[in-house]
């Protein structure tokens, strides 16, 4: 007789999850809770994936958690714009 071993499936947060959590904290401006933040999002996110995003987030440099809340960091790269707009496409 086998024994059948079930897997702990993990769920990936979808792109929309991450761009919706993103629009938030950076519409925002100012340091936000964890709870202040779920009050925010149009959508309800469940806590282990808000955590997941949160933590994808932190690592791309995009927000810094701290002591306080978070606060989103990340700025746009305004002369690659520009250049980009004046460059030749191939």
């Amino acid at each position: 007789m086998q024994l059948l071993q079930k897997e702990k499936v993990q769920h990936s947060p979808t792109l929309n999850t991450v761009l919706m959590v993103e629009e938030t904290l950076k519409n925002t401006g100012q340091v936000m809770t964890l709870a202040e933040l779920k009050r925010r999002l149009p959508k309800k996110v469940m806590h282990q994936t808000l955590l997941q995003i949160l933590d994808y987030l932190q690592v791309s440099g995009k927000i810094l958690i701290g002591t306080k809340g978070m606060l989103w960091v990340f700025t746009e790269r305004k002369e690659l714009d520009a250049l980009i707009q004046r460059g030749t496409e191939v």
